[in-house]
């Protein structure tokens, strides 16, 4: 198995992980605070890349791509915050919003010319409606005419569909930063964006920090968890995985993982709609990964680029 595949299902892991430790706090932090947290979180990661920072040489076009990825994936979270201010429902705004591996798609095949085969085609078309069921909002199933019926040009739906696009573009920013430099890179400067963002909120008095020890402890693990998947993210897409899948194979296992581990830790049940969808998302995952050999004359098999 290629790493970039064990890194994608690495950071679906820590994404879904972050899932199950954040639902524990969302009630009781803002979202500019849980930025904040996060921001620090992240931070606590860095030792575990140090050795390799002294070891290499960032350039300014790779860091610049870095911060731009920060920024986009908190443009996404404040948009996402935005929709449901402006009376979003949750079992409308977070499938929509979900669906942002599509926005990377398109990126992918539109301007980094990626290619897929025929499989990794029906891969995407298994994931996408995976990522809908897992959504934990099965309004869509339940009752698709109050679903479609609630859906209009309204601010909520303008601030969803802002999120799905920063989503979207963040990811294939974070496979552009690692064009030009290492993933470890590529992490600091994304860590740089989202620290300087967190700045601005604690100094404009968005983030209320007046909060339990054990909520702030809460948000500073769902930030280390939370910035070790961008960190994997990163190295999948250092190493040779291409924007389309790393991004779709994350998204579509992130849920699963967070679905799995809410089972066991805070009892919770699973419903048709997400069983489906999680037959769907490891169904995805698996056609995605595959790539077709070729074999030269040499007899020395060579995976397509």
């Amino acid at each position: 198995m290629k790493s970039w595949i064990l890194y994608s299902i690495a950071a679906a892991f820590f994404w879904g992980t972050w899932g199950v430790v954040a639902k524990l706090i969302s009630d009781q932090v803002s979202p500019f605070a849980n930025h904040v947290l996060f921001s620090a979180g992240m931070l606590l990661t860095l030792p575990l890349i140090l050795r390799k920072l002294r070891t290499q040489r960032p350039n300014r076009r790779g860091i610049g791509w870095g911060l731009v990825a920060g920024a986009l994936a908190v443009a996404g979270n404040v948009a996402v915050y935005q929709a449901f201010t402006a009376g979003g429902l949750a079992a409308i705004v977070i499938p929509v919003t979900n669906l942002y591996p599509l926005v990377t798609i398109a990126i992918a095949l539109l301007v980094f010319k990626e290619k897929l085969n025929w499989l990794n085609a029906l891969g995407i078309l298994l994931a996408i409606p995976a990522v809908v069921m897992l959504s934990g909002e099965s309004l869509l199933f339940d009752n698709p005419t109050a679903f479609f019926t609630s859906l209009g040009l309204s601010p909520w739906l303008v601030y969803s569909l802002i999120a799905l696009f920063f989503w979207g573009v963040f990811s294939a920013a974070q496979k552009e930063t690692t064009n030009h430099i290492s993933a470890e890179w590529s992490y600091v400067s994304f860590i740089l964006s989202s620290v300087m963002i967190a700045l601005v909120f604690a100094g404009l008095g968005l983030a209320d920090l007046n909060l339990s020890t054990q909520t702030l402890g809460l948000g500073s693990l769902a930030g280390m968890l939370n910035g070790l998947g961008v960190l994997a993210s990163f190295v999948a897409y250092g190493a040779e995985g291409k924007a389309s899948k790393v991004t779709t194979i994350a998204g579509a296992l992130q849920p699963v993982f967070t679905i799995g581990l809410a089972i066991v830790f805070l009892n919770e049940s699973v419903s048709v709609t997400e069983s489906l969808g999680i037959a769907l998302a490891v169904a995805g995952a698996l056609t995605l990964s595959y790539e077709k050999e070729n074999v030269p004359a040499d007899g020395v098999p060579v995976a397509n680029p």
